[in-house]
Order: C-alpha cells, then structure tokens, then sequence
C-alpha cells in the first residue's frame, strides 16, 4: 500500500485550512493509502488532553463507526471534533446535555420526545407556509438588490428560510428570528477573527438561547397552545421534555437546522452558477433528486468524531479505548468506491447514499425530511423569479474547524 503524500503536521480540523478550501485531494489521498490514519495534534490545540485524532475518510468506515455506538461514544468527547484552543474541559462536558452529543439510552429516550415535531405530517403541514416564505424570501431579495442589481445571497436568501421554518416549527415569533442568527453565528464562528468571537462570547450566545427557549417551555405549561412547543414540553411526566432539555433542543435546532441548510443552499447556488449546464437543467426540469445532490455536494458539516469506548480495530488500524476518532463526511461523500464521478455536480444523481447528514444510527439528521423541503422550495422560487442570477464575486469562506461554511456570496440580477 503506497504512502499518502502528506505535508508532515498537516491536520484537518486546522481552520486555516477550511478557510480557503476543502482539502478533497489530501482526502482523495487517504481514502487510496491509508484510510483511516492518525493525526498527530499538540496538547489541548483542539480543547482536548490528548495528542490527535484517527481521521477516517472511506465512506464504509464513517457508516460503521456512526452505526456503532456501543463501539464510539458522542457523550464522551462530545461530537465536536475541534474546540477553540482555550475550551474549558467543563465546558466541553456541560454540552453533553445537547442530543448531538448523548449516547443511547439517553439518547433514545430524547429523540423519541422530539422526533413528534419531525413526523412526516408534521412537515407536510408546514409545506404551504414555507412555499410562500420562500417565494417572498427571493421576491423580497430581488426587490432590494442593490446597485447593478446585486446583493449578498447568504444572508438575503440562503439564511432566511432556514430561520423563518425554525420560528415556525417551534413557534418563535418571526420577529425574533434575528436574535437566533445572531446566537447561532456567535456559537460556531470562534475560529473567524473577523467576527472576533471568543469561547466566552459563544458560551454567552448558548446562554441566551438556552434562556429564551427555557422562557418559552414556561410559557406553555403555564398557557399551552397548539404548537409544537406545547407537544414537546406541557407534561413532563408523561414523557415529555423539562424545560432545560427543551432549551438544549433548541440550542442544537439553532445550529444544526439553521447553520447546515443555510450553507447547503449556499453551496448549492454556487455550484449551480459555476455549472452553468446543471442550472439550465434544473430551471427545465426541477428534478426531485437535485436536493440531495446538493447536500452531498456541499457537505456543510465536514466532520464530527466520536470516541472509541474499547479497543477495537477499524480499516486496519488498532483504535485504542479513548482515542477520538474523525468522521470526515466531506471525503466519504467523495468516495470513489460508492459514486460514479463523484467530483461532478449531477442534479440526476440517483442512487446517491450521501452522508450529508449523517452516517446513519442513533444520530442520523433528524430534520432531513425539513431540510430538503427547503432546499427544494427555495431553489424552485428562484428558478422562478430570478433565473438569470449570476456570480458577481467569489464566496468568503468561514475559517472554522468542522463547518464548511460561506459568509457571504455576492450574486447579480438581470
């Protein structure tokens, strides 16, 4: 087996690296010589006491380690593969009350409890509403553009529906929707200096969301209504949530149901205008596979880890009991062995076992269904009312860790 062609100390979770780019070549690399390989880091670079991570990168091993939880624990280290390098370690064990970060039968327990808001009629209620949100969203956008017609897509467009189908599944009044951007950007970017976000001020966002979804489940013991809010939380022992782990579902409904979709469809706008032929093709068509394809395509988490609860081995390599190990979505939704061509963007892909949310088992994205009805109302309004949108600047990239985020992307307007 041949040696990868690795710069010695490269590691991936370097948000140095993230910021600029993907490093599909390095994964391509791993995947053919050694696919799952450790990655030596210094003492506490990541928020860990520990000297590295096995980063693995073959879309078969990412499913077996996430369809393992006997096997890798998220409740140990949590599922966050890299904190900034001054992360407290009770601050890191204080995040295992999120349900991203809880192992069976915690786990089971919780997701049963909010998985009620998640249910297929559950979205399909919300199909309506959001069709309409998404076409005011573009028209709003198109309205506003600016001088030359152009405007910033990630927060006119791309960020809106996420957050207004958040608001409306859980009864956030739309008027806050703000406040839940501002807190969830504040609680992932403390690797971008041009946020100057430190753990504390992220620490202090969590905070605030915690206080105000707390204030909520309040609210409807004391009035309950017909929302989803009232489901989750009016009678606690009959099964439903305390107020604290409603809070912490709404923490991780912040990130993982705000942040993910709205990078997707980030992503997604831009590879439709960098693919100029797959844009003509989804404004004739509207294929219902394009959705996922754009999932796979951006792959918004690049990776999250788990930490192995025995010694055990894993792609030839013996993981010891302890050892965090890297789940790296972006190369295994590269993965040769699994998709034809991966490195185009095909709109028809079909099958296409992306791990854009998740490898499967306890932890597989609970609000997938939601997400790509999303993806597919916002894309079908701007097909509609700005078919001629073009790139008018290249995008700027979040210098984070684990998230393959975009901070702005500059488009036009005919």
């Amino acid at each position: 087996m041949p040696c990868p062609a690795l710069p010695d100390g490269f590691d991936f979770t370097d948000p140095d690296l993230l910021h600029h780019r993907v490093p599909l070549p390095e994964f391509a690399e791993l995947r053919q010589a050694e696919p799952v390989r450790w990655i030596p880091q210094p003492a506490n670079v990541a928020g860990f006491q520990d000297e590295g991570y096995w980063a693995v990168t073959r879309h078969a091993d990412v499913k077996y380690v996430s369809t393992h939880p006997e096997l890798f624990s998220s409740t140990l280290n949590t599922a966050i593969i890299r904190f900034g390098p001054h992360m407290e370690r009770d601050a890191i064990d204080a995040q295992r009350l999120i349900l991203l970060n809880m192992d069976p039968p915690e786990h089971t327990r919780v997701r049963q409890i909010v998985q009620r808001g998640f249910t297929p009629r559950a979205i399909r209620a919300l199909e309506e509403n959001l069709h309409q949100r998404a076409t005011r969203i573009v028209e709003t956008a198109l309205a506003n553009a600016g001088p030359g017609g152009s405007f910033d897509f990630v927060t006119e467009v791309a960020s809106e529906l996420p957050l207004q189908a958040i608001a409306e599944l859980i009864g956030i009044p739309q008027d806050d929707r703000a406040k839940i951007f501002d807190w969830s950007n504040k609680m992932i970017a403390y690797d971008d200096p041009e946020y100057a976000i430190t753990e504390e001020i992220g620490q202090e966002a969590a905070t605030e969301i915690l206080a105000y979804a707390m204030n909520m489940s309040a609210d409807r013991k004391q009035c309950p209504a017909k929302d989803i809010v009232t489901t989750l939380v009016a009678a606690e022992d009959e099964g439903n949530l305390a107020s604290d782990e409603f809070g912490f579902f709404v923490l991780m409904l912040a990130v993982a149901g705000n942040e993910t979709t709205r990078n997707a469809i980030t992503h997604g706008m831009h590879a439709f205008l960098t693919h100029p032929d797959q844009w003509d093709l989804y404004k004739r068509e509207r294929p219902a596979t394009a959705a996922e394809e754009i999932v796979r395509w951006a792959t918004p988490i690049v990776a999250f880890q788990r930490t192995a609860t025995q010694d055990t081995e894993l792609g030839g390599k013996q993981i010891r009991k302890g050892d965090r190990v890297g789940l790296f979505y972006s190369s295994a939704n590269n993965d040769p062995e699994v998709f034809d061509t991966p490195e185009v963007f095909d709109v028809h892909r079909d099958p296409n076992p992306h791990l854009g949310f998740g490898g499967g088992g306890p932890h597989f994205c609970l609000g997938k269904s939601l997400a790509t009805l999303e993806i597919d109302l916002i894309f079908n309004a701007i097909a509609d009312a700005m078919p001629g949108v073009h790139l008018t600047g290249d995008p700027r990239r979040l210098r984070s860790a684990w998230i393959n985020g975009v901070k702005e992307l500059q488009v036009g307007v005919d």
